[in-house]
């Protein structure tokens, strides 16, 4: 990626992301939810194997946070002010585990060995 686009899309350097990350984190911290939260286990099977990798109470607590988001959600309510503000919308949890799983895709396909898994489309 060009030096001007990843300094674009750094919040550090450009305003423009900095406001798009402070309306994500806005949102993100009415329902109580993590960044990491959003990715979908049935959308890439690289997501759904780091997330079998991590702790137990790591996967149940992000569980349970989609489950208050989608009860919020359906009530059309948010989160009380004073539990807005604990949350940690950016605090990662799934990104290190899964930049592992990635590294060892690639790592595999350049040796020419099979892949795990494949996405199978119905």
């Amino acid at each position: 990626m060009s030096s001007f686009l990843q300094s674009f899309l750094d919040p550090k350097k450009s305003w423009l992301a900095a406001m798009h990350m402070k309306s994500v984190t806005k949102r993100l911290r009415k329902y109580g939810l993590r960044y990491d939260d959003l990715y979908d286990p049935y959308y890439d099977q690289d997501i759904k194997e780091a997330l079998n990798r991590l702790p137990r109470e790591i996967v149940d607590a992000r569980n349970q946070r989609l489950k208050r988001a989608i009860d919020l959600s359906m009530k059309h309510e948010y989160l009380p002010e004073n539990l807005q503000k604990m949350q940690t919308p950016f605090r990662s949890y799934l990104q290190e585990m899964l930049a592992l799983v990635k590294k060892e895709n690639a790592e595999r396909e350049a040796l020419g060995a099979l892949p795990l898994y494949q996405r199978t489309i119905p």
